[in-house]
């Protein structure tokens, strides 16, 4: 009974702890003390960790380096934010569709991208997907050519805002739960089988073509979630949301958080968001005009002080399976 209650009580854990979370932000909106623009932040800080996890599977679990994550958090935010304002006009089941439609188009994207140039490696890999970012960039602001609702260049509005705090924060908890379970199955264990030697794995019988596209085309189907709440949250989208520095905000938080841990992608991407907003905040212009000399130092100091990044592949014990658990304790013992 007592070691039952123990296992219990280690997976009500998150759930607990992550309701405590959303009833404190709760109370701090309704009293005045977390007002408009930093809800606003924090629903930032969540989006972006969604589309870090979907990263995180593809570079921090499988390997693959990728620069254009961007464009595919960009195709679901068209998608869904085109579905949310031709046919969904606020309406929660539009919504839910537009966001599974984004993650869907996003998702397919990189499959058909994928299969081909996955075979490529390392800095190869990046350079194809960097160019895969520039070209859905160049369509983005053009497509009002195609599409006249999407605004080209000018950017698209009119997107219903439905995506409030309680939305995004759900889909954070839902995301975090299925990268937490594909990570310790069979294709997480495969993916970092690849990860590490995929020479070695191939001749051990995985399929790794196969296991490469699986990660990528999740990873880039999370991206396209993330996209659809963002374009459901800030009803402006343009395409310079989505080019190659967004890709690069994705890669320094998998990077700082620690490659193989998506406990660290979730709390980096938070922390990494509202660092930004308080540097901004006190430096003003002067943060932009040199925040790239920023993002540099601060990701060269990490990468000195902690290689492997800051949680270096460790996880939250209560995200962890209770079979994983235990093999870790056993493991230490």
């Amino acid at each position: 009974m007592g070691a039952g209650w123990r296992v219990l009580t280690r997976r009500a854990l998150f759930p607990l702890a992550a309701t405590a979370l959303y009833l404190a932000v709760r109370v701090l909106a309704a009293t005045g003390l977390l007002n408009a623009y930093w809800r606003l932040v924090l629903d930032q800080a969540l989006i972006l960790a969604i589309a870090a996890l979907g990263l995180s599977l593809i570079y921090g679990f499988c390997g693959q380096f990728s620069l254009g994550h961007a464009a595919f958090y960009g195709l679901g935010a068209y998608t869904a934010g085109l579905i949310g304002k031709t046919w969904g006009h606020g309406d929660p089941l539009w919504f839910v569709l537009s966001l599974l439609a984004g993650a869907a188009v996003a998702g397919l994207a990189a499959v058909i991208f994928g299969l081909p140039v996955l075979r490529l490696r390392s800095d190869y890999l990046g350079i194809a997907t960097l160019g895969f970012g520039i070209i859905v960039k160049v369509l983005m602001d053009n497509s009002n050519k195609l599409i006249p609702a999407t605004g080209g260049a000018t950017g698209m509005t009119g997107t219903p805002a439905v995506a409030d705090f309680t939305w995004v924060f759900g889909t954070t908890v839902l995301v975090i739960y299925l990268v937490r379970n594909l990570v310790h199955s069979r294709y997480g264990r495969a993916w970092v089988a690849v990860r590490e030697d995929e020479v070695a794995a191939d001749a051990m019988g995985i399929d790794t073509t196969r296991y490469k596209t699986v990660a990528f085309a999740l990873g880039c189907a999370l991206a396209g979630l993330a996209g659809g709440l963002y374009a459901h949250r800030y009803p402006f989208v343009h395409p310079s949301s989505f080019d190659f520095l967004k890709s690069v905000d994705f890669l320094i938080v998998v990077v700082l958080g620690g490659l193989g841990s998506f406990t660290g992608t979730v709390v980096t991407a938070v922390a990494w968001v509202f660092l930004l907003e308080v540097l901004r905040s006190v430096l003003g212009q002067a943060f932009l005009d040199w925040r790239g000399v920023a993002y540099a130092l601060i990701l060269t100091t990490v990468i000195i002080l902690r290689p492997k990044g800051l949680l270096g592949g460790k996880e939250w014990a209560a995200l962890l399976p209770g079979e994983e658990r235990g093999r870790r304790r056993d493991l230490s013992a």
